[in-house]
């Protein structure tokens, strides 16, 4: 296939929707590693260059037989980038209101300093997911599953553990916050809202996530 026609087929993707996912933490949590997990399918195995400040990358997926491009922005959690990444907090709005229909955060660390810049700078209507990653590296545990359940419960959102290494659990994660933002766009006043919880138990029951 030529270039001109591989150009010509992606240009001709019709895409419905436009929603925009934040991956936040603290600094080596592994937020580029899911983020490439999802992206391309890919483990970025050994030592690489930790993000500066912010990057995004695009993926359409296919959510009941609708076109969703989800722009991922990578955040640095490093201190000295705080403030860049509270910006993109607050230019969410403003730029939703352009080009997407919503926003949606994916934290990944448990200190609740996250969850407070969330309340602070993020949109009231923001989604929020709350993952723990690594879960593959048991031996090195630092947080224990059942803390990440309790915090999930207290803030009301939801969790799940994920591993960018194996790639348990990283598309359904994505899948399901990309289902809950549709869900949010077209549900009507008299009907139930989408509950990623319910969906991720049930997708893990069916042993995947459909895409």
């Amino acid at each position: 296939m030529s270039n001109i026609s591989v150009l010509k087929s992606f240009f001709q993707i019709n895409i419905t929707f436009i929603f925009q996912v934040m991956l936040i933490g603290d600094s080596g949590v592994g937020k580029t590693c899911l983020l490439v997990r999802f992206k391309d399918n890919a483990f970025l195995s050994g030592s690489f260059i930790s993000t500066v400040g912010i990057d995004f990358r695009n993926k359409v997926v296919n959510v009941d037989g609708t076109k969703v491009k989800l722009q991922i922005w990578d955040t640095a959690g490093q201190e000295r980038f705080r403030s860049i990444t509270r910006a993109y907090y607050r230019d969410a709005e403003d730029y939703h209101s352009k080009h997407t229909d919503t926003c949606s955060i994916i934290k990944h660390s448990l200190p609740l300093a996250w969850l407070a810049e969330i309340n602070e700078y993020a949109q009231d209507n923001v989604v929020i997911m709350l993952l723990g990653n690594k879960a593959d590296m048991n031996s090195d545990r630092i947080v224990r599953r059942e803390d990440g359940e309790r915090l999930a419960r207290e803030y009301n959102v939801a969790f799940m553990e994920t591993s960018a290494k194996t790639g348990m659990n990283v598309e359904l994660a994505f899948m399901a916050i990309a289902r809950d933002l549709k869900s949010r766009k077209l549900r009507k006043a008299n009907e139930p809202s989408f509950n990623v919880a319910e969906y991720v138990n049930q997708e893990k029951q069916r042993g995947g996530c459909c895409s």
